[in-house]
Formats: C-alpha cells, sequence, structure tokens
C-alpha cells in the first residue's frame, strides 16, 4: 500500500528486558508492557519499537535469534503479545518489530542443521568455508570459527555465536518473507531492519583491507552485489500489507541511502544513519575524543539537506546499542537543562523521532567497578582489545563512556526499591542516581522536568504544519556553542536555537529574522526564572543571552 502515515508519526522503542518486570522474576516483560501502555500513550508518541522479543541464548541479548515465530519465555508468550497488540492499537499505538536476518544464533536449528554437513538440507543456510580470509568481526575476534562438527569455519561479522545467513541461498529469502508474513498477519504495522546493509556478501570473499583495522571486510559486504535484488523481494511481501520498513545502516552515507530510499526500487521507507553519532566518535573503545557540536551540527545538516522532498529522515539521539545521551552530547551536572535542550534539538528537526526508554527521563550512564560487572559482548572484547598497554583503571575509563550496557540498565520508575523496575532483583545493576530524582514518579510531579518537557516537544510537533511539513536550514553551523535551525513552510517559519554551553553565551538572531515579530513557544528553562537577557522582542541587531544549555523555539511570520 506504500501508505506515508509514518511521517506523521513518533516512536518510543522498547529494549523489553529493562522495560518493565510485570512477572517478578527481576527481567521486564510483555506483563510490564502491558502495564505501561497508558505510560507510552501520555508521551505523545504514535508506536512502539520492540527491540528483538523472540527466543535467544542472549549472546547478544536478542538480536542472536534461535526461534523467528515465537517469544523468547523470559517475556511471555505469543498470547500475551497477541494482547499487547491488541491494547496498543486500541491506544492508537503502532507497534514493530525488529527483523534480524543478516545472522541468526548458532543455537537456531538451521544452524544446527547446517553444522552437520555439506549434503545437509540446511547446508548452505550459512557460509561456509575450508579457508577463511582475514576479516576481522565487529565484535569477537575473526569473522571465522572453526566448527569440529562439520570440520569447516563459518562467518560471523559479529559475535561467535551470530553466524552469518547466506542470502544468496534462494530458501534463506523464502524464509525471510515467511517470518516477514507471519508478524504481518497477525497485525504488526512494520519492521526496523537490523544491519540490513550486510546481508549480501562479495561472492569471492576476498581478504579485506589491511587500513581498515576492525572493518577490514566491510567493502565485501556493505551494500553487497545483491543488496538491491534481496531487497525488492522483501518489499513485495511488505507492499501486500499497511507496512513500513526502517532499516539500520551501519557507516551507511548519504548516497547509499537514498539508493535504497528512492526510485521505482524504493525498498526502505526509512533509515537510521550513525554519522550524527560520531560527533564524540562511535566507538569510543578505539578513540575517545571530546565532543564536538560543530562535528554534530555537520552531521544532522547534511542528512535533512539530503534527503529534502526526496525520503524522510529517522531522528533519534538514543537506542540501545549507543551510551546514553546526556553524558555525551550534554551535561550531567546540568541534567535537567541539558536533557531537555537535547529533546529539542532533534525532535524538530524534518523527519520521524524516536525516543528511547529513560531518554524522556534524562537517563544516564552507569560507571561499574569492574569489566567483570559489564554483561555487553562488544564492552568486554573491546576491554581486553585495544589500549591494552594503558591502565585497567583507564582502560575501564572508556568503558564508562562507551559501553552499550549504559542504555540498557533498568528502566527507573520510581524512588523506591529497585527503581520500581520489579519486586525482586534486577538481572542487571540499576543506576543508583534513580534515588535522586532521575525517575517517572517524580519527574510526573515537576512540571518542568525532562518527561513533561518531551511531552510538550511531542504535542507541539504534532499539533504544527511548520514542524511536520517544513523546510529545514541551518545558521551558524561554525558556530562551536550554538545550534540554530529553522523550519519553513510558505510564509511561516519555526526558528529553533540550542545552546550546548555550561556557561552563558550571547546568541545572536540570524539577519532574516532581525525585527519580525516572533512568538515563543516553548523554552526549557521555567518561565520567570532569572534570565540575564531575553531575545524575544529585542530590536533589530541586538544580541541575547542564553544560559547553560537553554533551548528556545519561536514562531515568526
Amino acid at each position: 500500500m506504500n501508505s506515508d502515515w509514518y511521517k506523521e508519526k513518533s516512536f518510543y522503542q522498547i529494549w523489553i528486558r529493562s522495560f518493565k518486570d510485570g512477572n517478578g522474576d527481576g527481567i521486564g516483560d510483555l506483563y510490564g508492557v502491558y502495564e505501561k501502555l497508558e505510560y507510552i500513550k501520555s508521551l505523545g508518541v504514535d508506536g512502539i519499537w520492540f527491540s528483538p522479543i523472540y527466543p535467544s541464548p542472549n549472546a547478544d541479548f536478542g538480536y542472536d535469534i534461535s526461534d523467528y515465530k515465537n517469544i523468547h519465555p523470559d517475556y511471555g508468550d505469543l498470547d500475551q503479545f497477541k494482547k499487547v497488540l491488541a491494547r496498543a492499537h486500541e491506544l492508537g499505538l503502532k507497534v514493530i518489530m525488529d527483523l534480524v536476518v543478516n545472522h541468526t544464533s548458532d543455537e537456531h536449528p538451521w544452524f544446527q542443521e547446517s553444522r552437520k554437513g555439506k549434503d545437509n538440507p540446511y547446508s548452505d543456510y550459512y557460509i561456509w568455508r575450508d579457508k577463511p580470509n582475514n576479516w576481522d568481526s565487529l565484535f569477537e575476534g575473526k569473522a571465522w570459527e572453526y566448527d569440529k562438527v562439520r570440520k569447516q569455519y563459518y562467518l560471523h561479522i559479529f559475535a561467535k555465536k551470530q553466524p552469518d545467513l547466506n542470502m544468496d541461498n534462494p530458501k534463506v529469502r523464502e524464509e525471510v518473507k515467511s517470518i516477514l508474513r507471519f508478524w504481518l498477519d497477525m497485525g504488526v504495522d512494520g519492521f526496523r531492519e537490523d544491519v540490513i546493509n550486510f546481508i549480501s556478501k562479495h561472492e569471492k570473499l576476498p581478504n579485506g583491507l589491511p587500513f581498515l583495522p576492525a572493518v577490514n571486510g566491510l567493502p565485501y559486504y556493505k551494500d553487497g552485489p545483491h543488496i538491491y535484488e534481496y531487497m525488492e523481494e522483501f518489499r513485495e511481501v511488505c507492499s501486500q500489507y499497511d507496512c513500513f520498513q526502517l532499516g539500520e545502516g551501519p557507516l551507511t552515507t548519504v548516497k547509499s541511502a537514498l539508493k535504497y530510499l528512492t526510485g521505482p526500487k524504493k525498498s526502505l521507507d526509512m533509515m537510521f544513519s550513525f554519522d550524527h553519532m560520531m560527533a564524540d566518535c562511535i566507538y569510543t573503545e578505539y578513540v575517545h575524543r571530546p565532543f564536538s557540536l560543530v562535528k554534530l551540527k555537520k552531521a544532522f545538516t547534511k542528512w535533512q539537506k539530503a534527503l529534502n522532498g526526496r525520503a524522510w529522515n529517522a531522528l533519534y539521539l538514543e537506542n540501545h546499542d549507543h551510551p546514553r545521551v546526556i553524558s555525551r552530547y550534554g551535561d550531567e551536572k546540568y541534567w535537567r537543562a541539558s536533557g531537555t535542550m537535547l529533546a529539542m534539538s532533534y525532535l524538530f528537526q524534518q523527519g520521524t523521532p524516536f525516543v528511547y526508554q529513560g531518554q524522556e527521563i534524562g537517563m544516564m550512564n552507569i560507571r561499574l567497578k569492574s569489566i567483570s560487572d559489564y554483561v555487553d559482548v562488544s564492552s568486554l572484547t573491546n576491554f581486553n582489545r585495544y589500549h591494552l598497554k594503558d591502565s585497567i583503571e583507564k582502560r575501564l575509563e572508556r568503558i564508562w563512556h562507551s559501553s552499550r550496557d549504559s542504555s540498557r540498565t533498568p528502566m527507573q520508575w520510581t524512588g523506591g526499591r529497585y527503581a520500581g523496575f520489579s519486586k525482586k532483583e534486577p538481572w542487571f545493576y540499576v543506576n543508583p542516581n534513580y534515588e535522586n530524582g532521575v525517575n517517572v514518579e517524580a519527574e510526573e510531579k515537576d512540571p518542568y522536568s525532562i518527561l513533561n518537557f518531551y511531552r510538550k516537544c511531542l504535542k507541539l510537533r504534532k499539533s504544527s504544519n511548520v514542524l511536520l511539513w517544513g523546510s529545514y536550514r541551518e545558521f551558524f553551523p561554525n558556530d562551536p556553542h550554538v545550534y540554530v535551525y529553522e523550519r519553513r513552510l510558505c510564509d511561516v517559519s519555526c526558528l529553533i536555537i540550542c545552546s550546548f554551553s555550561d556557561k552563558p553565551v550571547r546568541v545572536k538572531l540570524p539577519k532574516e529574522y532581525a525585527g519580525r515579530k516572533r512568538k515563543l513557544l516553548l523554552c526549557n528553562y521555567p518561565r520567570g526564572s532569572h534570565s540575564s537577557g531575553r531575545l524575544d522582542g529585542l530590536p533589530e541587531g541586538e544580541q541575547g543571552w542564553f544560559r547553560p544549555y537553554e533551548a528556545r523555539i519561536y514562531r515568526v511570520q
């Protein structure tokens, strides 16, 4: 049906294991999700994206799937999922699932059959070789693992327990289509497709490039030789439903993304890009550098301009794969101000916003005392792989900045025991700052909280044609402290100004706005609070002071 309904929506991402424990075993589940559906609706979002909730040995916490057509018993069962789906739809919430088909778990029945021998019906479901090439994996050492049963090596771009599927095998592609139909027939509204630009590998699997450490094989599996024809097959299935497809494209460029998003063979409605996640270096275990606002703005603007009128942006600052954004691009000392400013910096761009669980209350990175306290496979590998000449303390500090585990601590619902996530000790550490007001219960009571600011932003976005459909333009791109952009539709525009400084800064209006009538729609500081200067109503050419991490949006005619 190729409906564009997703353009007016916003989504809330649930990483279920840490969202809410509803059955008292210390692990988040679908019972907890059902309990919190009204809360999700109250945020002003229009849908839910579930990170994988399928059966999995949890080598990569759900991204190693052992059964694509069932629910992990830790989270409930298919009946409970159908109950959640029905109630979500009653509330007007769309539900999208995670589609992970670059790889499976090594405990999936397909792999267990495939490893038995070359004459097995599942033999070519995976990529086997007698001699491996020199590719590195992204998670665990080399990209090839020897299997003693089959007496060959299998390819794993990610963890050892995540063997890559052989998408060149038509039977594998038919399996993917069957998975799509299974969930679409049940009533789900779309898919977020994990590392989807990796599913087609170069047929000859040549040695990787020596000047690309850790990703030396990337040119031979990113945007591979048959990717577009395979994606077209999957699109054909989805086009039979009122469904949308969102791709994850690690290390993708604007040019390559547009090949998926435009043209008669368009295969995706949106794609998650990673450029703006590199403003402090996405892989901070390799190189940790200070946050650069200029680099962040450049990435934002590049995608906004390139996709304008041609495709649609997926807007996000947090997800299950990245540390908490206040700890990265904001300031924990100015928790409330920087958390609300960051919300305004991206929610009003052109595109469909995604909010990750806990982002809306300003959850921050956790700092555990020992590497043995962490559970994420990439964090453990990187600690033991990089900067080995540094002290243990310094290497651990890198993990504090970079670990995916910081985005996976239990959701902080209350100031009570275990942050209200569970009545039993949770499966993973709770960030102790839940006792200091970083929780839903406390923020519900505060009209100026990060939580209530997200609600205001999402409500404003939804009510404004300018913010939904207007063009994007950035001002002062080289300013290291302030991000200023406009959204314009016909003769009406909205001007968004965000200070990324921990000190007061002078902000100058763009010359196009000097002297024009302005209405302040939203500010992240309480009205009436002390300010050394104001921008609204200033005479032409005058400047105004912004407080630390202050953010404002004006309507201008």
